[in-house]
């Protein structure tokens, strides 16, 4: 597949990225070697090989939901940089 600087400025506009017009080629040329390798991996017979959920064998493990007393609410907030009404204050994160 031919990776254009038209994909890349979509694929950055949909991520959020500023990506300078200098550095364009070299995006166009990992993104193309990335999809190149996938084309590749299509190739590949897995007839009869069994999807991979995870690396790891996984197992439940539950455990009695017991009720345990929590940290006082004073000893939470005490190293708090900022604090208010009882409440962890923190700064604004989004823009209005």
């Amino acid at each position: 597949m031919k990776v254009t600087k038209e994909d890349i400025q979509n694929v950055a506009g949909l991520s959020r990225l500023a990506i300078p017009d200098t550095e364009t080629d070299v995006y166009i040329a990992q993104l193309g070697g990335f999809l190149e390798y996938v084309e590749n991996l299509k190739e590949i017979d897995t007839e009869g090989v069994a999807p991979t959920t995870y690396a790891l064998p996984m197992q439940n493990v539950f455990r009695e939901d017991v009720v345990k007393p929590s940290l006082d609410r004073e000893a939470a907030l005490s190293n708090a940089p900022m604090k208010e009404d009882g409440y962890f204050k923190v700064p604004r994160v989004l823009e209005e």
